[in-house]
């Protein structure tokens, strides 16, 4: 008797204000061609709009949670699982997904106490070209910046673009995006399609290029050293470099109709960029979308994630931080085709083959063997490597 293939299995999203799903129809078939088999959770993709029926024609399984996991040798999400499912995980099946493991350190401990393999694309390496096609953050993160103008405009009361009809001229909205990351590069592009007129800053050199190659102007900000640091990320600030930008910053961004900004740090409390002082400064029916929002804070003071307000001074402003979720077609469909890719690395021969050596699985196996292999997470769970 031949090897049994590799068994994956889709959760359904638990957290109420998510929407994605990790494998879609269309990918699922490209998965089965691999030599994977796939259960699919009932009611998986119905928040997505992929119903069982979908999953069913593309010759997925549809099952219900206990069994998929009895099932399952790997066991595929986009979020980090509840404490209901995580427990239920046994010892030899492999988790994937965007488990935030800087921040889930009890999460990643326990499932390597219990034997679980962890896997999450938070950190996979942004440098390594031969990983572009499994870069979750990068495809999740065009979502985002795309959907946080849409959402910009939307709420913003005049024109984007300038028009010009019989009752006269409008001109165009005053777009600044903060943070130059891929994100808000999606950010920029979309502004300028919608006809605004888009000033970016970002802390990193590197980005200016960037910025203007979209045909958006740089903001020049006055005292405010360079923050470039690894893996394509900004480093965290001085204290004293924060004053000087926040100071710059506060001064500037009143002169916008629209401000979004973008900036993230892995596992850290956002960098705040916009306080509450700049926000009173802005002029009346002008737009703010925060889309760092979380429980750590975001890049804009007053902001809450997922709520809106609209502040004393008229300023509408909009804590965004899960927005791939309110585009949940498109960013699972993306998500799908990253977790494909990862999969066809991962399986060789009918199983599951880990290998920290490779570069890529260096990166991304955050718990295997029973313990916390990776150098990133290990230092929150006591050192456990």
């Amino acid at each position: 008797m031949g090897a049994q293939a590799v068994t994956a299995g889709v959760l359904r999203e638990r957290a109420p204000d998510e929407r994605r799903v990790a494998l879609t129809p269309e990918v699922v078939t490209r998965v089965r061609r691999s030599g994977v088999d796939v259960l699919v959770e009932t009611g998986a993709g119905t928040s997505a709009w992929f119903t069982d029926a979908d999953y069913t024609a593309a010759e997925a399984e549809v099952v219900g949670a206990d069994e998929l996991i009895r099932r399952a040798d790997v066991v595929l999400c986009v979020a980090p699982p509840d404490r209901e499912t995580a427990a239920a995980l046994r010892s030899g099946q492999t988790l994937i997904g965007m488990l935030d493991p800087l921040r889930q350190a009890t999460l990643i401990g326990e499932l390597a106490a219990r034997g679980v393999t962890v896997v999450s694309l938070d950190l996979l390496p942004r440098t390594l070209s031969r990983a572009q096609t499994m870069d979750a953050l990068t495809s999740q993160a065009n979502v985002a910046g795309y959907k946080a103008v849409l959402l910009a405009a939307d709420s913003y009361d005049r024109y984007f673009p300038m028009l010009t009809t019989a009752a006269g001229t409008s001109k165009p909205a005053a777009v600044l995006v903060l943070g130059a990351g891929v994100a808000g590069l999606q950010a920029i592009a979309t502004a300028r399609r919608l006809g605004a007129i888009v000033t970016a800053y970002d802390v990193r050199p590197a980005a200016q290029g960037e910025i203007e190659s979209l045909g958006a102007k740089f903001l020049e900000l006055e005292g405010v050293a360079s923050a470039a640091g690894e893996g394509g990320y900004a480093r965290v600030l001085t204290d004293e470099e924060q004053r000087a930008q926040l100071a710059a910053l506060t001064a500037a961004v009143p002169r916008f109709d629209v401000v979004i900004t973008t900036a993230r740090v892995p596992g850290r409390k956002p960098p705040l960029m916009v306080t509450a002082e700049a926000l009173e400064q802005m002029r009346p029916g002008s737009v703010v979308v925060d889309m760092a929002a979380s429980e750590l804070g975001g890049n804009v003071e007053l902001s809450e994630p997922d709520k809106t307000a609209v502040l004393a001074g008229g300023v509408t402003l909009i804590g965004a931080g899960n927005l791939p979720s309110v585009m949940a077609t498109a960013a699972s469909t993306a998500y799908a085709r990253n977790i494909s890719a990862l999969l066809a690395h991962l399986v060789a021969d009918e199983a599951v083959r880990i290998d920290l050596d490779d570069d890529i699985q260096a990166g991304v196996v955050v718990a295997h063997g029973g313990e916390v292999v990776s150098d990133a997470v290990a230092p929150r769970n006591g050192g456990n490597r």
